[in-house]
């Protein structure tokens, strides 16, 4: 099991300004990393409505440039935009902006994308939300064909590459996409092009706010994993390759478990689910708050995980 953490997250709450000092950035990346963390995570979110926000959205900083800077104060940490919207951008654009996170960080970058469901966000950022399926797919070709290093020709919807050429090219021989959401189309996708997925529990009103389907129990999350790996060989790929990142349990934070040994249960439950990364989220009551919670969930959490192998 890896973990990862979001940093920082509002969740219908104030946030405690300090987390925004690049200092406490720095201790809380390499906190994270002494603490047995294998990632740490940025959403990204560029123009987010007033709605949204006061309906619990959260804020946070740009990902990539957030992650370019904790590549600078880390040696070991994953470093993961989760989720990078791909419909929001130019693909020729990004696929030199994620290139350059990988060689800056000597190849610790891996790309949780999703296709965003904000649609007045589409609309603040210049994007066609009606068109954000072919957008993310057109996106993932572009980009991968850019990070060959060889001339590529795409004509794009918004775009037309003739015979560019991306050059340096990115340090992994295949820069690791895991793709966001619950949907079939998601997981056909994964199976073609994705090297991870990362689905949601989500049922109801919270479903079809985030405009995906409803996987409602970690049993049903097996079966659909179960199914994915599947047909990763019947498309001759590995079964053993596929990662598959979760929230963490709830409380999905860091530190201040209430129970850290029904915590570890519920981690064995993901992991037989086939469930291979969580993700926890640093509490927003300040820097002190937030580092002591990733030493508590270190010690309570991930050092026992790793003594017993899972």
């Amino acid at each position: 099991m890896k973990f990862t953490v979001e940093y920082p997250i509002e969740r219908g709450v104030e946030y405690s300004t300090d987390l925004l000092r690049p200092d406490v950035l720095t201790s809380i990346a390499r906190t994270a990393e002494e603490a047995g963390f294998d990632a740490i995570g940025f959403s990204e979110h560029p123009a987010p409505s007033r709605k949204w926000k006061e309906s619990g959205g959260h804020d946070t900083f740009d990902p990539l440039a957030a992650l370019t800077y904790c590549a600078a104060v880390t040696t070991r940490l994953r470093l993961m935009p989760h989720l990078l919207v791909l419909p929001y951008h130019n693909p020729p654009m990004l696929a030199k902006t994620l290139s350059t996170v990988d060689i800056l960080s000597g190849g610790r970058l891996t790309v949780a994308a999703g296709t965003g469901y904000l649609r007045s966000e589409f609309a603040a950022v210049g994007s066609d939300f009606e068109q954000r399926n072919a957008l993310f797919d057109e996106a993932v070709a572009t980009v991968r064909e850019a990070w060959s290093g060889e001339p590529y020709h795409v004509e794009g919807t918004r775009f037309l590459a003739v015979d560019q050429v991306l050059r340096p090219r990115p340090v992994q021989r295949r820069l690791p996409i895991w793709l966001g959401g619950n949907s079939p189309l998601t997981r056909r996708r994964v199976v073609r092009y994705g090297d991870g997925w990362s689905p949601m529990l989500t049922s109801g009103r919270s479903a079809s706010s985030l405009r995906t389907s409803e996987i409602e129990s970690i049993e049903e999350l097996g079966d659909a994993v179960t199914e994915l790996r599947a047909r990763f060989a019947e498309a001759d790929r590995d079964p053993a390759t596929l990662q598959v990142q979760l929230e963490g349990p709830a409380p999905a934070e860091a530190g201040g478990l209430p129970n850290p040994a029904a915590h570890l249960d519920e981690l064995d439950r993901y992991t037989k689910a086939g469930v291979t990364s969580v993700f926890v989220h640093i509490p927003l009551d300040g820097a002190d708050a937030a580092l002591d919670a990733l030493r508590a969930y270190g010690e309570q959490v991930i050092a026992p995980t790793r003594a017993a192998g899972r």
